[in-house]
């Protein structure tokens, strides 16, 4: 360039920095760069926040005067404050040259490079113009170099601390100290540089703690506290001040490891990080394994913690390790130990829930080949053994064992975690064996503990834990084998390590040698034998706090070791002892409902075999956990596969029915096969209970109740999803509202008068549903059959059938099977022989007895109504149509039962005094009729009578009725469900389909989805009040449980119909036309009158079938029942 450029100026444009030195210790806020003018002035560009990009946009301009700067003296500065700035900054990098040299010639942007510092080649990108003064419109803004002390000692300081960590000499580091020091001296409270000034002596000294050149770490985090404090959230230097306190507890845990360090760390880690955005330098240090992953690791350290504290800092941790980071599924595992400690100390079933998704996720995110997998497949099986033990749910066993077989195959022969995976497989193939009694599974368990324990030679720590596995496998299997395996099993528990007395875990081999030698005895008779089993059993309690749950193992020991003794000895005090023994395992607070819903039946049977007086207790021990077992479940479907879970109990209702009547206490009776038939609608229903009493004693808790109750209903669900995470998560919002929807339940019970509310009702409660007629209860035990007459008023009466048993009813139902099937292939006019036999057995031996006491004893009227209420295998039979179909000298017709009383039959007592309470609102009666005759391919036949029927109904609802009509296309389960929903009264004629396996699922058929059982459940139609069923199988409940009463008139009378026409098996369409028609013409005699009762449903069906014995055959006439009011 030629000419002086004295009398010019210069444009310095700056574009962008490449490669930013940083210091080697610190975290710096922000960098500049700076122009010294001369020696009392230089220009600063804005301060800008480090980033961790190679390159960062500028774009500052800058207009010097070339008189003013002979020469440019360029540096970089960083900053420790994005507030007010303290001091200059620290220099980082210079540049100094000549304007001659840096203007020759430039007319695009070039580059600017510093020397090296710490390797890191630094440049600047520019632009630069010589402007002439004619130009020049603004020349610099520039600061004075004149600092006053604060600014000087803090620029000195920051320099004899770089010079500190560069040659680690101590006086350096002194000199810095000092010189913050003196800083902070002159920054009382209150003065806008403190926190700077605490942050900048803080950092020093921790330093010098680093390095151990200091050793008051107290202090330095006293520092940063105080500076954190002055820079509260929102403050732009908050998120380097929480770094800083940070840092200093993180060294400070590294070198006292003290947890309450790495715990406060874990707290400002998380707060520290939504602070920090990707791509800032501090988001970059903060995160990295020097801060937040040295907390997470350190953390995942940690011994378990099953504390609320330690499962907060768990969730903190998990916080920290969002997805994609490569801790979460270690700190997943963490938070799932911890929660699984806690739900086996505090018994919570949510801990344990929440457990298993954590566990679900650990798993998910360790896809094959991944090193943890096999660990967290076991571990979650683990867990889902834990549910299974709590809550019996058999796809939690059945997954588990799943997981263990895959956790087996990632270790082959050689690995060195196979003897876990055969260990625990084994123990899952046990359980599973003790639930379904394939013995394939408890051989394979034994094989698997046995290779277990080659793998775990004496001196091994688990070899006593595999040893006692199948020292177990082979006592149960060992009752179905030879005596061989039970000597081996016990010379096996001899030789362990928990044999000798100060073992820790003496009681388990204890409880586990007694079983053994119990088993023995009943083989061998031996009396030592026993002897020693008691005596140990007992020494095991000795040694066990009454809280501990392997006292639960012990009583389930002493129980069969007494009653083993008993049934040999015959003493009674053996019989006491197992039956207190009994009462304790059932009533264990450590154990899940199944465990002790298992020793509750145990007990029964005991109490039954033995004729103990305790048998009732035990019947309703039984009721009271299996209610609260099923009351834990989210939906109906899983209430139901929960109950089946037991189904070798079906029978426990009339059981303790019929002990209650042997020991002459029939109102004990009424009420224990109340409470134990019928638990899925008494569950459902407590949801529904009208609130009239409630509400006007206390309408805000009315209302409270109600609105959990509604929330609860909507949270059961309908269905059980296929996916197990998502299943789970809806039990755990379930039990969440479940508990509001108790603790609601308990405010009320402490009102006056509401002592029992939802609580199992007395007799005196159940007696409500005799008010119109008395109810007759049909009691099938295997100890015996009668029925019990509940009167409208006073003690019930007892009715024996001494000559029928349980096994004349199964025999009598198959009978009926086969009759009806047979006589539905004959001509109309041919004689129905084989059903006339039935129905007067049906009279002789049952109802006969009954209709003597009505006649005789309770003086019933004629033509009066009666319910019956049928348990166990009566309610496969239509008792309704017993007949003695004979002749008198005067050759009148004996009268059957339905000539001599109106007949209704109600699932349970509850259901008709609910329905009854129902009855109080009435609405202005709206009529719909529902046809489907065509169903979708697939679906059935077609059914050619349908619409004619429809249109016959429609001329006989009387004319005052909104009435409308829907079929065809029209009907679909939609277009049915609205007008269930919006209809007081409903004729539905379509085919009707009952599941036997899966009563839920029963259905009727529309055009294009079937209406389910589920469906009608879900609706609470409180106005609704008849429905008349034209459809096949829609009053027959299903197999597995058939004293649950679960089928579609229950289904509907469960969602507000009070009365309901059922079919009891499939009817002829064309025929079963007569009986409507007839039905119809009594229901709304005189016609034009327009008064339609719903109670009057009973008795004109009673009369339709008399009146159509000409034209439609008998077993097309009895199909027809009605249930509810």
């Amino acid at each position: 360039m030629t000419g002086s450029l004295e009398d010019r100026y210069i444009k310095l444009e700056f574009i962008r920095i490449n490669y930013l030195p940083l210091p080697s210790e610190r975290v710096p806020a922000g960098f500049l760069v700076s122009i010294n003018v001369d020696s009392r002035r230089r220009w600063k560009s804005a301060v800008r926040v480090v980033s961790s990009d190679e390159s960062k946009v500028l774009g500052d301009i800058v207009i010097l005067s070339l008189r003013e700067v002979p020469e440019l003296l360029m540096e970089i500065r960083v900053c420790y404050e994005l507030g007010q700035m303290l001091g200059n900054g620290e220099v980082v990098a210079k540049f100094e040259t000549s304007w001659d040299e840096l203007l020759d010639p430039r007319d695009e942007p070039f580059d600017i490079s510093f020397p090296p510092v710490r390797g890191v080649y630094t440049s600047l990108t520019l632009k630069a113009a010589v402007l002439h003064p004619c130009d020049n419109q603004d020349s610099a803004l520039l600061d004075s170099i004149v600092e006053g002390d604060i600014a000087r000692d803090t620029d000195a300081g920051h320099e004899r601390f770089a010079t500190y960590v560069a040659s680690e000499t101590v006086s350096h580091l002194n000199d810095a100290v000092q010189h913050f020091q003196s800083v902070l001296n002159q920054c009382p409270v209150g003065h806008l540089d403190q926190a700077a000034a605490l942050t900048n002596l803080g950092w020093a000294r921790l330093q010098g703690y680093i390095r151990n050149d200091l050793q008051d770490i107290d202090f330095i985090t006293s520092l940063f506290r105080e500076a954190l404090a002055l820079r509260p959230r929102g403050h732009p230097d908050h998120p380097s001040s929480t770094y800083h306190l940070l840092k200093a507890l993180i060294w400070r845990y590294s070198k006292e490891n003290a947890a309450i360090y790495i715990h406060e760390s874990a707290q400002l880690s998380c707060e520290l990080l939504p602070l920090c955005p990707e791509g800032t330098f501090l988001r970059s240090i903060a995160a990295g394994a020097n801060g937040v992953d040295y907390v997470i690791c350190e953390c995942n350290k940690l011994p378990i913690d099953a504390s609320d504290e330690g499962i907060h800092l768990r969730r903190i941790v998990l916080e920290l390790c969002p997805l994609g980071n490569q801790h979460r599924p270690s700190s997943l595992h963490e938070l799932a130990q911890a929660l699984e400690q806690r739900f086996q100390q505090r018994g919570s079933i949510d801990d344990l829930d929440e457990c298993i998704q954590r566990r679900r996720e650990a798993v998910s995110l360790c896809s094959e080949g991944h090193p943890e997998r096999e660990t967290y497949l076991n571990n979650l099986a683990l867990s889902l053994r834990a549910r299974f033990d709590n809550q019996g749910k058999s796809h939690d066993l059945n997954e588990a064992i799943s997981l263990y077989e895959e956790a087996l195959r990632l270790c082959p022969v050689g690995h060195e975690d196979r003897h876990f995976s055969l260990d625990n497989l084994g123990v899952a193939l046990h359980t599973r064996y003790e639930q379904c009694g394939d013995i394939n599974n408890i051989i394979r368990a034994i094989s698997l503990h046995r290779e277990a324990l080659t793998l775990r030679p004496p001196g091994n720590p688990y070899r006593d834990y595999t040893l006692n596995n199948l020292v177990l496998a082979l006592t149960r299997y060992g009752k179905w084998d030879s005596n061989e395996d039970l000597n081996e099993a016990i010379d096996l528990l001899r030789s362990t390590p928990q044999h000798n007395r100060d073992h820790p875990e003496r009681h388990k081999y204890l409880f586990n040698l007694s079983s053994v030698l119990r088993s023995r005895f009943t083989q061998t008779q031996k009396h030592e034998d026993i002897e020693e089993a008691i005596r140990l059993c007992q020494e095991s309690l000795e040694t066990l706090p009454s809280l501990h749950p392997s006292r639960y193992f012990s009583y389930l020991q002493l129980q069969e070791a007494y009653l083993s003794r008993y049934r040999v000895q015959c003493k009674s005090t053996d019989l006491l002892l197992a039956i207190e023994n009994f009462r304790l395992a059932s009533r264990h607070p450590t154990q899940g409902f199944p465990q002790c819903i298992i020793e509750a039946y145990n007990w029964t049977i005991a109490g039954e075999q033995h004729g103990h007086g305790s048998a009732l207790e035990a019947y309703s021990t039984f009721f009271e956990l299996l209610d609260a077992h099923l009351t834990t479940r989210s939906s109906t479907t899983s209430r139901r596969e929960a109950a089946t879970a037991f189904n070798y109990a079906r029978s426990l209702p009339v059981d303790a029915a019929s002990c209650a009547i042997q020991r002459d206490n029939l109102r004990h009776a009424v009420e224990l096969v109340e409470q134990g038939r019928g638990q899925q609608w008494s569950l459902a229903s407590r949801l529904r209970t009208p609130l009239e009493d409630l509400q006007s004693a206390n309408p805000n808790l009315a209302h409270k109740f109600s609105e959990l109750s509604n929330c609860l209903d909507d949270a059961q669900g309908s269905t059980v999803s296929t996916d197990r995470a998502a299943a789970d998560r809806v039990a755990v919002e379930y039990r969440r509202i479940t508990t509001q929807w108790e603790a609601a339940v308990a405010e009320i019970r402490n009102l006056q008068g509401f002592s029992q509310f939802l609580l199992p009702p007395s007799y005196e409660d159940l007696q409500a549903a005799a008010r119109y007629g008395p109810i007759i209860i049909l009691v099938a035990s295997k100890y015996s059959c009668s029925a019990i007459i509940v009167p409208t008023s006073g003690k019930p009466h007892h009715v024996p059938l001494p000559s029928i048993t349980l096994a004349d009813l199964m025999t009598l139902k198959d009978r009926f099977t086969r009759a009806i099937r047979d006589a539905s292939r004959m001509n109309p006019a041919e004689m129905r022989t084989d059903l006339i036999v039935l129905l007067r057995i049906v009279w002789d031996e049952i109802m006969l007895p009954i209709v003597s006491v009505l006649e005789n004893v309770l003086k019933l009227k004629h033509r009066s109504r009666i319910w019956l209420c049928p348990t166990a295998a009566f309610t496969s039979l239509p008792l309704h149509a017993a007949h003695p179909f004979q002749t008198r000298a005067d050759r009148s017709k004996e009268p059957c039962l339905e000539d001599l009383y109106v007949c209704s039959y109600t699932p349970t007592l509850s259901a008709l005094i609910r329905s009854r309470q129902m009855m109080k609102k009435r609405v202005t009666p709206s009529f719909v009729a529902i046809g489907q005759g065509q169903p979708g391919a697939g679906k059935g036949k077609a059914l050619s009578a349908v619409d004619s029927e429809l249109e016959l109904v429609h001329k006989l609802v009387p004319t005052t009725a909104n009435h409308t009509t829907i079929s065809g296309d029209a009907a679909t389960r939609a277009g049915a469900l609205q007008a269930l929903e919006g209809n007081t009264w409903v004729h539905l004629a379509c085919h009707g389909k009952q599941d036997p396996t899966q009563p839920y699922n029963s259905h009727f058929v529309m055009r294009d989805e079937h209406l389910t059982l589920l469906d009608i459940m879900d609706r609470d139609i409180p106005h609704a009040e008849f429905a008349f069923l034209s459809a096949c199988h829609t009053a027959v409940g299903d197999e597995e449980t058939p004293d649950e009463v679960i089928h579609l008139a229950a289904g509907l009378q469960f969602s507000g119909f009070k009365s309901v026409v059922g079919m009891l098996w499939e009817v002829d369409d064309a025929v079963a036309k007569h009986v409507v028609h007839a039905f119809y013409t009594y229901l709304f005699h005189p016609k034009e009158v327009g008064v339609m009762d719903a109670t009057k449903a009973a008795w004109a069906l009673n009369r339709a079938t008399h009146a159509v014995k000409t034209m439609v055959p008998l077993e097309q006439r009895i199909v027809f029942i009605h249930i509810g009011v």
